[in-house]
């Protein structure tokens, strides 16, 4: 059952409830209410004495939190009417439970609980946060396939079972192999699921196919003038246009993506200080500067982050690695790439001295949180032993792991230090390297394996 806001059926006393919380005292039943509804009503309101006002849950109040950022209001709310059996509250408090970082095992339990009983009620739009919890955390649920369940949910022609699919070939790596489904999904989703415009952004982009783009982007534009796409998936579509790791950019587009959002989402700022990093010829750092410093007036941390990146460079800015240092603490407690370049910065010695300690601790959190050069770093760091002794144990097992960069240095350094490992410590070298290999797979951040 889904919960109607209580101004949609409730007549109330305007003197009493001011605020849109409804107390049980000053509701009148609308007449479309099933008695099933009514009952809930009715149990809600013993269980909160009939208290007034303060103590009864509100949908429309954990929406709104959930929009500023307060989930432990959101939660709150959402728990309280998926305790009274309300799937929409139980679909949202499972979707919630799932993007919460550092989720415990019983959290994913719970929400996955609560995800299939609001998808047995009706609540089909599960379908994708159950799946990302089935493919980000199989150690949860070790008797669920999660290709399998997709194709129980495809073969029941579930719409969102295609989307769910799209996830699973992210996860496994294999979206490239299966270019042609994405493209004919999310051209068949398109108008009521806007990822889609990444999608097909990321699959035209691999293509080279820049026709396709631009036609994809002109009804992005005339989405998003209408209303019915938000201008942070407009950000998103941009940030493919420029990625050249996709395949060959279009920065220009981007741009003018870019400018046509950032008024609305101050987000977009630092992705044209970052546009305009990554190709100066669309701007001076006059230009760039004053993005950044838009960015940070929002309160931005990858405003900070490019900050610190600009000073750790030398690019477009001279190279200053105390103020390089500041701005990347001031983006470490939300941006992953901060510790790595403060990992560098102390491990190089820019500041004066080798930190080695500081080093491993900063390049150790970049890479468990998948920043994909942290390794090789380690890798060297281990290996050089720069302000400590070399570890060859250490050195081996952050050289394997950064095979995964497939990089010729990557490979060279792996096979160098493979041949000079000696074979009394190879077996704790495999066994630590499986260590870290779980320990990133449960993305666990407890005591240091090493």
């Amino acid at each position: 059952m889904k919960l109607r806001d209580a101004g949609e059926c409730c007549a109330l006393d305007r003197g009493q409830a001011r605020s849109h919380r409804v107390s049980p005292l000053n509701t009148k039943p609308c007449g479309s209410w099933l008695a099933s509804d009514a009952l809930k009503i009715t149990t809600l309101a013993i269980a909160i004495g009939l208290g007034g006002c303060a103590g009864l849950p509100d949908q429309r109040l954990a929406n709104e939190a959930l929009k500023r950022g307060d989930t432990a209001l959101a939660e709150r709310n959402y728990r309280q009417l998926a305790d009274l059996g309300y799937s929409d509250a139980q679909a949202r408090l499972g979707r919630l439970l799932v993007a919460t970082p550092g989720a415990s095992e019983a959290e994913h339990i719970e929400a996955e609980t609560l995800l299939s009983k609001a998808f047995a009620n009706g609540e089909s739009n599960t379908l994708v946060p159950l799946a990302m919890l089935y493919l980000q955390y199989p150690h949860s649920f070790p008797g669920v396939n999660a290709q399998q369940r997709i194709d129980q949910w495809r073969a029941a022609g579930y719409p969102e079972a295609d989307l769910a699919q799209m996830l699973l070939y992210r996860t496994q790596g294999t979206f490239d192999q299966h270019l042609d489904e994405v493209e004919r999904i999310c051209k068949a989703a398109l108008s009521t699921t806007d990822i889609c415009y990444v999608e097909l952004a990321t699959v035209y982009q691999k293509r080279g196919q820049a026709d396709r783009q631009a036609e994809m982007v002109k009804q992005l534009q005339d989405a998003y003038q209408r209303g019915a796409v938000p201008a942070t998936r407009v950000d998103s579509v941009a940030r493919v246009l420029a990625d050249a790791k996709l395949g060959k950019t279009d920065e220009k587009t981007a741009q003018t993506l870019l400018e046509q959002v950032a008024a609305a989402n101050p987000a977009s700022w630092v992705s044209l200080a970052q546009l305009l990093y990554d190709f100066p010829e669309l701007g001076d750092v006059d230009k760039l500067m004053a993005y950044i410093d838009k960015g940070r007036a929002a309160d931005q941390p990858r405003a900070e982050l490019l900050l610190g990146r600009l000073y750790y460079d030398g690019k477009m800015v001279p190279a200053d690695a105390k103020q390089a240092e500041s701005h990347l603490q001031n983006a470490a407690a939300t941006e992953n790439n901060a510790h790595y370049y403060l990992g560098l910065l102390y491990g190089r010695g820019y500041l004066g001295q080798v930190e080695p300690q500081k080093a491993l601790d900063h390049l150790l959190t970049a890479a468990r949180g998948g920043q994909s050069n942290a390794d090789y770093a380690l890798a060297r760091l281990f290996s050089q032993g720069h302000g400590t002794r070399p570890d060859p144990v250490n050195a081996y097992v952050f050289s394997q792991l950064a095979l995964a960069q497939n990089t010729p240095q990557a490979t060279e350094l792996a096979q160098q230090l493979n041949e000079q490992l000696p074979p009394a410590q190879r077996a704790q070298a495999q066994r630590l390297l499986q260590q870290e290999r779980r320990m990133r797979a449960l993305q666990a951040d407890g005591e240091d394996s090493l």
